[in-house]
């Protein structure tokens, strides 16, 4: 019996922890939309699926986004997203930079790197289908980066 107050003293300390991270304030707003995608239908549906929670002001904040220490780790990914690309402002950026920015998007989601996936364990509805990386790719250009193997299948 005496090895199981370290351990109850343990818990109590793990739980008091817990309950104390759910006061450290997080930021989880969606400002204003400055001048959204307006690009085409097709192309601004696929982003909405697998880009706009992360990369725009219209995050849909799900209820583990409420809860420390998940809260903190996905208050920072979409703010890291945003000054990355924020979808919320696409119509700000000159046509030049957009073309690039297009370009980027696709060779990021060909490479699979995007959505990431810790992001798609949770919204696994995200994950882009053939038919949407090829309204990527032809959205940019043909883009430069060719889908693997596995993808092709």
């Amino acid at each position: 019996m005496k090895n199981r107050k370290p351990l109850r003293v343990i818990l109590i300390i793990f739980v008091l922890a817990i309950v104390v991270a759910q006061f450290v304030p997080v930021t989880r707003d969606n400002p204003p939309v400055g001048a959204d995608f307006d690009g085409d239908v097709a192309v601004k549906q696929v982003l909405k699926k697998s880009c706009y929670d992360c990369h725009s002001n219209e995050t849909v904040w799900p209820w583990y986004s409420y809860v420390a220490p998940a809260s903190w780790l996905v208050a920072s990914d979409v703010s890291e997203a945003r000054k990355k690309l924020d979808l919320s402002d696409w119509g700000l950026m000159p046509s030049e930079k957009q073309a690039r920015v297009a370009e980027a998007v696709w060779e990021e989601v060909a490479k699979g790197d995007m959505p990431l996936s810790q992001y798609l364990l949770m919204h696994s509805d995200a994950k882009p289908t053939d038919a949407d990386k090829a309204v990527l790719r032809d959205w940019a250009g043909g883009g430069t980066t060719q889908p693997s193997e596995a993808e092709e299948e």
